[in-house]
């Protein structure tokens, strides 16, 4: 190797080094697969917040707080993820729209039971995106897999605990 190719090299190291780790196209569009199921679920339950009637209305208007906080926190902590791996997220409600996995939610006053239904319907949509991308994203990239972990972690409970209002034994 010429003293040339060594120094060039060494820059090229250098500059890879101050840039960080850098995101495929496809880590990138499973975390923004993510992100934009998360803004949904964000924006989903507090519609479903606002026009929630009926027998314990307020237990489920308060846990619907609870689940909006966190899908806004957890969609928040994607997007600056993927900003850190020299993504861009795209949260803006045109791509949402395009390209949520929740099914749309109905306008109207709704009953607590059928908001416990609609509410434990995207919790497992938006689980089930996290589960389809994640081994793909682990492979890659274990550090984004870890905030997958959780997310599911805690969608799956919120999904058991409000799927718990409807149940009788």
């Amino acid at each position: 190797m010429t003293s040339d190719t060594v120094s060039r090299t060494s820059r090229i190291s250098e500059q890879d080094a101050a840039v960080g780790f850098t995101a495929s196209r496809q880590l990138a569009e499973s975390l923004q697969a993510v992100l934009v199921d998360l803004v949904e679920l964000h924006l989903q339950g507090k519609q479903a917040h606002w026009n929630l009637v009926g027998h314990n209305f307020r237990d489920l208007h308060k846990q619907l707080d609870h689940i909006v906080d966190y899908a806004r926190d957890a969609g928040d902590t994607i997007a600056e993820r993927m900003r850190s791996l020299h993504a861009v997220p795209d949260g803006r409600s045109d791509t949402v729209v395009a390209s949520t996995t929740l099914p749309a939610f109905p306008e109207g006053e709704l009953s607590v039971a059928a908001v416990v239904d609609l509410v434990t319907t995207r919790l497992h949509a938006a689980t089930a995106t996290l589960r389809r991308v994640h081994d793909g994203v682990d492979a890659e990239d274990p550090s984004s897999a870890d905030l997958l972990h959780g997310i599911i972690d805690k969608l799956e409970q919120y999904a058991w605990m409000v799927s718990s209002e409807n149940r009788e034994v």
